[in-house]
């Protein structure tokens, strides 16, 4: 159980830290193509088109080779399509280069996330905030690691080599310590009070018009988690995407620098994540998610009314810590809703996912070429309401109380 732990937690860690090695070469990369803010989100939200479409077999793929297979080999996959970002000579190339890079990112996330509740469940207590603060430790170092590159000057396609053969290994080493035998092994016949009876909410009837193996019910239930990581979602996509370009046109930043935007949403998101399972077990989801709402929204006020490269700083972090818990949090609630096949409502949650990193790069690339960066970042206080507003359909239980 451990072993496995270590190992979804590798997985986690590689996840974010593969992609995230490039984010602070975006400048590098719309300077050498010659992209406007516009054509550059748009390159950005279409390759999220890539995890929309892959995102729905994962279910398929984990109920035929399991989830600790599937995520290890999309993940060996996604870091050797990262190669062709970092190659990236065109519009055309750096988009569908993001499109296969989010194809086996969608699967990734979905098979590491399904083994990740699989190990939770035999340790009886919240855990899942520890996996994704793992992905937040990996996304540092890899913007540490991207952000040093560019300013030593380190050539794209060495800083892409190094890391495809790296990752790659890395991942295959995490196979053989995760859980043997089917999925389903870990989950009790009853199951445990549902984020929707805990919202009062009556949980989804077994008759009636069904989807994807779902009640109407359910499936209004699990889009509804799936709107809070649309939000979620959204807000780490504009530091990732918007962080360094940012700090780079409004304050003349140099490029590390202009990198620890990035950096300190995901250093915050990382803390946040690894206390994150203790204040869940005492507050629980609901009340957590709020908490962390009302944070990113006052922070990246602050930022945007006060700009100065300490506020933006600030405002990036405080949007991280906000965010920290909701994946897990969502993850947790689609998977434990009765009526609910597994692995289906993990897999329509992350599709809603992949949807705001679909939709928010190229939204706010136009408001910035009409408005500069500056204005186009109050879309991310508008996330934080989004959050306030969806955060009801979590669960009001500590998930060790849930046990």
């Amino acid at each position: 159980m451990r072993r496995a732990r270590w190992a979804v937690s590798l997985v986690f860690f590689l996840n974010g830290a593969s992609f995230c090695a490039i984010l602070p070469r975006y400048p590098e990369l719309v300077e050498s193509i010659g992209l406007s803010n516009t054509s550059f989100g748009l390159a950005i939200g279409i390759g999220p088109l890539g995890g929309l479409l892959a995102g729905l077999f994962a279910a398929r793929l984990m109920s035929r080779f399991g989830s600790a297979r599937v995520s290890v080999v999309m993940q060996i996959l996604a870091s050797t399509t990262h190669l062709a970002v970092y190659l990236s000579g065109s519009w055309l190339w750096l988009t569908c280069s993001l499109l296969l890079a989010t194809a086996a990112d969608a699967i990734t996330d979905i098979a590491m996330n399904a083994h990740g509740m699989r190990v939770e469940r035999r340790y009886r207590r919240s855990i899942m905030n520890s996996y994704h603060g793992w992905w937040s430790l990996g996304a540092v170092v890899g913007g540490l690691i991207g952000a040093g590159c560019a300013q030593l000057g380190l050539p794209l396609w060495i800083q892409g080599i190094v890391g495809m053969i790296v990752f790659g290994a890395l991942a295959a080493a995490a196979l053989r310590l995760m859980l043997p035998g089917d999925d389903s092994t870990e989950r009790t016949p009853v199951a445990a009070p549902s984020a929707s009876s805990a919202a009062g909410v009556p949980d989804a009837a077994p008759t009636g018009f069904r989807l994807a193996g779902m009640s109407l019910r359910a499936l209004g239930l699990v889009s509804a988690l799936g709107m809070i990581l649309v939000f979620a979602g959204s807000t780490e996509d504009t530091g990732s995407t918007w962080g360094a370009l940012f700090m780079q046109d409004t304050f003349e930043a140099t490029p590390f620098l202009a990198g620890m935007a990035f950096v300190a949403l995901q250093g915050a998101q990382t803390i946040g994540r690894f206390t994150g399972d203790a204040v869940v077990d005492r507050l629980g989801d609901r009340a957590t998610a709020r908490l962390g709402g009302v944070i990113a929204m006052v922070g990246m006020s602050f930022a945007l009314l006060v700009p100065s490269p300490a506020t933006a700083v600030v405002g990036f972090a405080a949007a991280g810590w906000g965010v920290a818990t909701l994946f897990p949090a969502a993850y947790r609630a689609a998977d434990d809703l009765p009526g609910v096949p597994h692995g289906v409502g993990i897999t329509v949650v992350g599709w809603f996912a992949r949807l705001g990193f679909f939709l928010t790069p190229p939204l706010i690339g136009v408001l910035a070429d009409a408005m500069t960066l500056r204005y186009a970042l109050w879309m991310v206080p508008l996330y934080a309401i989004g959050i306030l507003v969806f955060s009801r359909v979590l669960s009001s239980r500590s998930v060790k109380a849930g046990h």
